[in-house]
């Protein structure tokens, strides 16, 4: 060991010497001696298998013996809490004091930082900037006048937004933002002919120049973000619920600290730095920016009382009561001491860190603009709900009511998602959270790439479900298209509910693979489970497979009359497992299909009314046939069934010799359904044209035989008062109420014929 320590000191010691001695050469021999080193060196540390054994060596080297490691324990690890909370509080205190020490010798600082405006005065900016005022009259003057031309079309626009949809607002939305954004491109390109056309040498154009339409159009494009968030000229058109003259005030502030910080740093300070000197140019950014900071406070006061009534009215984004509610009520607070920490960076910070703070401090003004505009118009979004126009609506009825039952619940997510994103941008911006940082590690970098990836996932089964659904509603639609039929019916309807959970399982295991998870086990497990519960629910493994061959055989459909399980109804709805009818007395059943061992289907191809006619012995049959066939040719005549009727009358004659009657039938052909209908209708024309021609539609008669002795005699049969046997109701001497019943059935009796009547009762 001592003496591969030795073999490695006497390799490593030449390359040290050889760095130094190349690092301290002066002479020329010496300098091409420690370059030959050198690419010694260099080669060594190029060869993997030097390298690598050179590693190790000197880690070899670097770890002692065994035998001689004493056991040491880290000292940190025996550190209390309380010592870790005292040095925690001792960092704290000595970073604020230094903070407050650097602020109070910035403070020391200012006459100096300031000293470099001297130099500036009115002479320096009339001399310097005399040039460039024709090329600012003109690239100003032509931009307001497009700008008022412009105005038109933007007051056209805003009449339309109110009675237009979601979508149409989003794309007038968009085409206004256009418009102003064309205004700036073509007054910045106007500038740039003017300048190299009509001001100095043709075909070229000055360094101030180009720095003005830099300056122009930069600035101009920032205002046209800032006027699409309050739109002060398009009340209909504003993302934020303000009155216009609110949003008009707060647009001419905004648009005033983004003009002094545009055309101040990207024009003023450049020259001023060309001109005069680099202090002066530091000078003016830090005058900038206090002055900035100093419209931003008045801003602030002025605007307290409005915002709040905004934030916390009955069309704002928080609620009175509420730490939230307290916080909008007193939002220039916060704002104030963030004001004032820009304050205090201006101050303490270097000149050239002073621009950067305050185009932070706008971005976070931006954003923060921008996600409450998006938050309030998504809130808007889900208090309104989705319209679709009028002619879609009527082609999938339904679309719109699905649309509203998850669009909203979707955007109340990308509103959390916007609040989120805002706040950590404001807090990365002034270095609280490191946001930026994280999205670029590995960590941020595969967390958003998932995210991204499980959203779009979610959007496109959402899609193609929608593109399902809607379908199906318009192929169900019988004002549209050609109509459905009652088995296209019931397969469109299974057909969209077996989509709906086939793209469910599928969006569910491309999710959980999108996020890492190993589906493979889980495809397995539910293989098993699939089993167990196949047999520990044989019933309802027989629901499906039954469903699914009356299904195949087309037994019925959705509409359809049938008798099922001993119950006769309508079917109103069909799944793989079960049929729900509901009876003429208007109740509900469920059938699974476990239960089915015979379907009689009342509606497949066509239907018939069985007339079974009953007349009275006495009547001629002939006759009752032509009576019957005249009802047959009155209904098929008659407007309300005669179109049902598709069949001509079918005589079958004698039927049955019952007790009563002679019992006669018929039949007649109808259209589906409507044989219950058509046969009530020729029952009322028949009890009419029997009633007209004297034939009796008997009903039970009976006979009362009082039974005689074999001299042919019979008992004595009493009967109270004057009975119809005589053909009058004899007196009642104040009978009650049991004999006046008693006379009143003794009218239909029929004595024997040697039945005498005792009139003394």
């Amino acid at each position: 060991m001592a003496l591969s320590a030795k073999l490695l000191r006497l390799l490593i010691l030449p390359l040290f010497l050889v760095i130094g001695t190349s690092a301290m050469a002066q002479d020329d021999a010496t300098a091409e001696t420690g370059a030959t080193e050198l690419q010694t060196l260099i080669d060594v540390l190029e060869n993997d298998t030097v390298r690598a054994d050179l590693i190790e060596r000197l880690k070899a080297e670097a770890a002692p013996e065994e035998a001689d490691i004493p056991d040491i324990i880290d000292p940190s690890s025996q550190i209390s809490v309380a010592r870790k909370v005292a040095q925690f509080t001792q960092d704290a205190a000595q970073s604020a004091a230094n903070g407050i020490q650097d602020v109070l010798g910035a403070i020391d600082r200012l006459p100096d930082i300031f000293g470099g405006l001297s130099g500036l005065n009115a002479a320096f900016f009339i001399e310097s900037f005399g040039e460039l005022l024709v090329l600012f009259v003109g690239t100003v003057a032509i931009f307001y006048i497009l700008r008022r031309i412009a105005m038109l079309a933007f007051r056209r626009l805003n009449s339309k937004v109110e009675r237009s949809s979601t979508m149409m607002k989003i794309v007038i939305f968009i085409i206004s933002l256009i418009i102003d954004l064309l205004l700036v491109v073509v007054a910045t390109a106007f500038g740039y002919a003017l300048a190299v056309l009509a001001l100095g040498e043709v075909g070229q154009i000055g360094i101030r120049q180009t720095l003005f339409l830099n300056a122009f159009w930069i600035v101009g494009v920032i205002r046209v973000g800032v006027r699409m968030i309050l739109s002060p000229a398009a009340g209909q058109m504003r993302l934020l619920p303000m009155k216009d003259d609110t949003a008009t005030g707060l647009n001419a502030w905004v648009s005033l600290m983004v003009s002094l910080v545009g055309y101040g740093q990207l024009l003023l300070v450049p020259v001023v730095n060309q001109e005069v000197s680099y202090a002066a140019g530091s000078a003016l950014t830090a005058f900038i920016a206090l002055l900035v900071l100093a419209f931003a406070v008045i801003m602030v006061l002025r605007n307290r009382t409005k915002l709040a009534d905004w934030l916390t009215g009955d069309q704002g984004i928080v609620r009175k009561r509420g730490g939230l509610g307290w916080l909008a009520r007193h939002w220039h607070w916060p704002v104030l001491a963030y004001l004032f920490a820009m304050f205090i960076i201006v101050l303490a910070s270097p000149p050239n860190l002073v621009f950067s703070s305050l185009a932070t401090s706008g971005q976070v003004v931006l954003v923060v603009l921008a996600g409450v505009a998006l938050s309030t118009f998504l809130t808007r979004v889900m208090q309104n709900g989705i319209q679709i126009p009028a002619s879609t609506r009527d082609r999938l009825p339904l679309l719109e009511t699905r649309l509203n039952r998850f669009v909203p619940k979707a955007l109340a997510v990308l509103r959390f998602i916007i609040v989120a994103f805002v706040i950590l941008f404001a807090l990365n911006a002034i270095n609280l959270v490191s946001f930026t940082e994280w999205l670029s590690s590995e960590m941020g970098l595969r967390f958003t790439g998932k995210f991204i990836s499980v959203t779009l996932i979610l959007l496109v089964a959402f899609a193609i479900w929608v593109a399902l659904t809607s379908f199906v509603d318009y192929r169900l639609n019988p004002q549209y298209g050609t109509i459905a039929t009652s088995r296209e019916q019931t397969l469109l309807s299974l057909a969209r509910n077996a989509g709906t959970i086939t793209l469910l399982i599928i969006t569910l295991m491309f999710v959980l693979a999108e996020i890492g998870l190993n589906i493979a086990p889980l495809l397995a497990s539910a293989g098993v489970l699939g089993l167990a519960i196949g047999f520990g629910a044989q019933k309802f493994v027989q629901d499906i497979i039954t469903g699914l061959f009356i299904q195949f055989e087309n037994a019925f459909n959705v509409g359809d009359v049938i008798t099922v399980g001993g119950i006769t109804g309508t079917v109103e709805r069909l799944t793989i497992r079960s049929v729900s009818l509901r009876d003429v007395s208007g109740v509900y059943h469920i059938i699974p299909f476990s239960s089915v061992d015979m379907v009689s289907n009342y509606m497949r191809d066509f239907g018939y009314f069985l007339c079974d006619m009953g007349v009275a012995y006495r009547e001629n049959v002939d006759e009752v046939k032509v009576a019957m066939t005249d009802a047959f040719d009155e209904l098929r005549a008659g407007e309300a069934f005669g179109g049902n009727v598709i069949g001509d009358f079918e005589w079958f004659g004698v039927q049955a010799l019952a007790d009563s009657a002679v019992i006669l039938r018929a039949r007649i052909k109808c259209i589906p359904g409507t044989q219950w209908g058509v046969g009530r209708e020729y029952n009322e024309i028949c009890k009419r044209i029997f009633d007209e021609r004297g034939i009796e539609i008997p009903f039970p008669h009976q006979t009362l035989f009082l039974g005689e002795s074999k001299d042919g005699k019979t008992q004595t049969f009493n009967v109270s008062g004057r009975t119809q046997i005589e053909g009058r109701v004899g007196s009642l001497s104040e009978p009650d109420e049991t004999k006046r019943r008693d006379v009143d059935d003794a009218r239909t009796v029929e004595p024997a014929q040697d039945a005498p009547l005792d009139d003394g009762e």
